[in-house]
């Protein structure tokens, strides 16, 4: 294809400088920037903002833009959106759905028992929702869109409810407001996992020209049958099933501040919090409205602490118990609550498993509902092992797996004669019960409130339940540090930084031992082969290192343990630093 400039750069040295850009392009980027912003299968923002790009001469965003094609990963894709094969973008959006009605396509039924459609609060989110469920309708496929918003594990739900044969989330989960994607859930609830991931990756791949996808337009499916709308009847199924998984009925006794930071679980947190009993509930007004911009947070994170900024204003002005936010899709859940200085205390993804783990456990054991010999309780391998202690005073098998929850609904899904008890990352995921596979932020807000309430009752606080577990199986102390490595030469450093810890690494800690480093890339116990890298030390001390699926992030996890809460805080930031100004010199 011949290299187009426009006229207005013809003369002078902007235009040398231009060609001598576009001569540093490979052929194939241009010719692919070129096609997108000039074919009429692509709409007219979408070739104008191509068309700006290559007048400008923006080598670099054109490059990053067009040098491979959106990943569709493990569990769907999730990208920047923007114009180009490596964005987020309807075109991007209907190579994955097709990619994906072409293999479920195979299965009996599929077209009959359709695919379950959700999605979030983020900018364009019902309309890849929609573009998806056209796509399908292509294909004869149906599909059981949500009306509005709705948390992902309703999703989950829904699939086992309905009896599904998948189920599609449009979601970036935590992201920041640029981001969005495209998540998958196979006919058993959970993210797709081995061979399914592989196999519509390969299908998805198969697809060369996005021009030939021909989505059937919207009202046309919906008026042949192709598309159902569905809302409040599956709602209130779905917060009937987490209603059952509450351990202690609760008293009215705790004042609980909520935000959902925008997104998808302001009505069904506060639905349930109300129908399990609790009528203190003081909602954050300005974040109470979903709103892809997300305009009053620097992301909308509940690990993040400025997340909680307002909230926390909230909690001091109600004097309140517990403070819990939510990320836009309502999978992840953070809290505060008050230490004993009556300031807010952020609880962290692990130390909120750790007090869950303890609780159900305790409560669980009680009642004597405990059967040894079935119980389960699964961590990742990134959770903290205080878990695996707890467990171990409980007489219940504690299970670690890959990091993801898809793994712990595989779990749940190969092992029907198994008693889950309970399952939680330490990225502040948590799930009772088998109603869903994948994390509820939902069903953990009422779990996290009920357990407030209980220990309240006790005049004991959540912060005092964390001292106390602590006393009983020592101090662990976590941290993830996320390094972001962006573009074509951020992919390449995380892939070097990776090969020198596996194949050359030289530990910065003089005064621990270095005792066993555990490769997953090779299968370890039986887990499927993962690039993640741990090191484990004679101290208790343990850092794993991983890439992110889903961002140009290479993510670090450290643990240790110690006697108290202060000497263990100060060993784990020296670690970091060391670890971290390692991992800065390769």
């Amino acid at each position: 294809m011949a290299l187009r400039v426009t006229t207005k750069h013809e003369n002078g040295c902007h235009f040398l400088k231009q060609c001598d850009i576009f001569r540093t392009m490979k052929k194939e980027i241009l010719d692919l920037a070129e096609k997108w912003a000039s074919d009429t299968c692509f709409d007219n923002d979408t070739r104008q903002e191509i068309r700006d790009l290559i007048d400008s001469g923006d080598h670099k965003e054109l490059n990053d833009r067009f040098y491979k094609s959106l990943d569709f990963g493990t569990g769907g894709l999730r990208g920047v959106m923007a114009a180009g094969l490596n964005r987020m973008n309807i075109y991007t959006l209907r190579r994955a759905a097709q990619g994906l009605a072409n293999y479920i396509i195979n299965y009996d039924n599929a077209r009959e028992r359709g695919v379950v459609i959700g999605y979030d609060s983020r900018n364009n989110s019902r309309r890849f929702a929609e573009e998806t469920a056209c796509v399908l309708a292509a294909n004869g496929i149906k599909s059981l869109l949500f009306q509005s918003p709705r948390p992902t594990p309703e999703v989950s739900f829904s699939i086992l409810h309905r009896n599904a044969i998948a189920g599609v989330v449009i979601t970036a989960s935590h992201n920041p407001p640029e981001y969005n994607g495209f998540k998958v859930f196979s006919s058993e609830g959970q993210q797709i996992t081995p061979p399914h991931d592989q196999n519509i990756i390969n299908k998805v791949n198969e697809i060369d020209d996005i021009s030939s996808i021909k989505p059937i337009p919207y009202n046309l499916a919906v008026d042949k049958g192709y598309i159902e709308i569905q809302g409040a009847e599956e709602d209130e199924a779905y917060l009937k099933e987490i209603s059952k998984q509450s351990i202690r009925k609760a008293e009215d006794n705790i004042k609980i501040v909520y935000s959902p930071l925008h997104g998808s679980g302001n009505i069904p947190v506060r639905t349930i919090l109300k129908k399990i009993g609790f009528s203190q509930v003081y909602i954050v007004k300005e974040q109470m409205e979903p709103d892809g911009d997300f305009p009053t947070v620097q992301s909308p994170n509940p690990e993040e602490s400025s997340s909680f900024e307002l909230a926390l204003e909230y909690g001091r002005l109600h004097n309140a118990d517990i403070i819990l936010a939510t990320d836009p899709d309502a999978d992840r859940i953070g809290a505060a609550v008050k230490d004993h200085k009556d300031e807010f205390y952020l609880l962290n993804g692990n130390q909120l498993g750790a007090l869950l783990t303890d609780y159900i456990l305790t409560a669980l054991s009680e009642r004597g509902r405990i059967d040894k010999s079935k119980a389960a309780v699964i961590k990742t391998i990134v959770t903290t092992d205080m878990i695996k202690d707890i467990c171990s005073c409980f007489e219940v098998e504690c299970i670690e797996l890959l990091t993801g929850f898809k793994y712990i609904g595989e779990w749940i899904n190969r092992n029907p004669d198994r008693d889950f008890l309970f399952g939680c990352e330490e990225s502040y995921g948590y799930l009772r019960g088998s109603y869903a596979r994948d994390k509820d932020a939902v069903l953990a807000a009422s779990l996290i409130c009920e357990m407030t309430s209980y220990y309240k009752a006790k005049d004991i606080t959540l912060y005092d339940g964390l001292m106390s577990i602590y006393k009983k199986y020592g101090c662990y102390m976590e941290s993830l540090v996320s390094l972001t490595k962006k573009g074509v030469e951020g992919a390449g450093k995380i892939r070097e930084i990776m090969e020198v810890l596996k194949n050359d690494f030289s530990t910065p800690f003089t005064e621990r031992e270095l005792t066993e480093t555990r490769d997953y890339n090779k299968g370890i116990a039986g887990l499927p082969k993962s690039s993640v890298l741990s090191f484990i030390f004679s101290d208790n001390t343990k850092i794993t290192v991983r890439p992110s699926g889903t961002e140009p992030k290479i993510k670090i996890y450290f643990s240790t343990k110690g006697k108290t809460f202060e000497q263990t805080t100060a060993a784990l930031r020296e670690i970091e630093k060391k670890f971290i100004d390692m991992i800065g010199g390769i």
